[in-house]
């Protein structure tokens, strides 16, 4: 019955541990590190979809948002990013918005802030985890960005008039992206149900003709 009413809640495989042990029973769903041997045919999954989407920037992250793994096209974005904040573990949320990560290179801060803090907010709310609430506090201690520059008063795609863009400032222009999120469909595993891989596609012909040449960050 609990396995049973948290699938229809739609709650965590971990959470759903939790509860099984809350109610005398042992746990029902295994959590091993992603390096483990049983889980080598879903690591190959996870790299097979970073690699073919290339030369797009796709990653995998876990669910405190720690990087995982990631394609080639991620690099040129980080250039410039201090060197403390790409020392393992790399938190992306961090990496994202602090002052001295992507954040200032980030046209359309503000918005791409919220819509991020917002992601945030509802991992916490279904599954109360501290190490969230504890980044989510550390973000929200970060210097306010200036809305005065936003970059999203006129909208520079179709896609942008549909979708939140991530904007990104480059020698070569303004890249315009937007995310998808690609999770395992059926999972029966913790980490493997917690991983996601965010995946960022061109919102116009000028971004993808950037990608494709490999652009340089500012």
């Amino acid at each position: 019955m609990i396995l049973r009413l948290a699938e229809q809640l739609e709650v965590p495989l971990r959470e759903r541990n939790a509860l099984l042990i809350a109610g005398g029973y042992a746990a029902a769903f295994a959590d091993r590190p992603l390096d483990d041997p049983a889980l080598q045919q879903a690591r190959k999954a996870v790299e097979l979809v970073l690699a073919g989407h290339e030369p797009y920037p796709a990653l995998a992250i876990d669910r405190h948002w720690t990087l995982m793994s990631a394609n080639n096209a991620v690099a040129p974005l980080l250039a410039g990013v201090d060197a403390s904040l790409l020392e393992p573990p790399v938190n992306v949320l961090r990496l994202s918005l602090h002052p001295s990560g992507l954040a200032p290179r980030i046209a359309n801060l503000t918005v791409w802030r919220a819509h991020l803090l917002t992601r945030l907010r509802r991992q916490i709310e279904a599954t109360a985890d501290p190490v969230l609430e504890e980044l989510m506090n550390e973000i929200c201690g970060y210097a306010a960005p200036d809305e005065k520059d936003d970059g999203m008063a006129v909208p520079d795609s179709d896609s942008a008039r549909v979708l939140v863009p991530l904007r990104l400032v480059t020698e070569s222009g303004i890249l315009s992206l937007i995310s998808t999120t690609t999770v395992f469909g059926t999972p029966i595993e913790i980490t493997l149900s917690e991983l996601a891989i965010e995946s960022f596609l061109p919102a116009d012909a000028a971004t993808a003709k950037m990608l494709r040449n490999s652009v340089r960050f500012t």
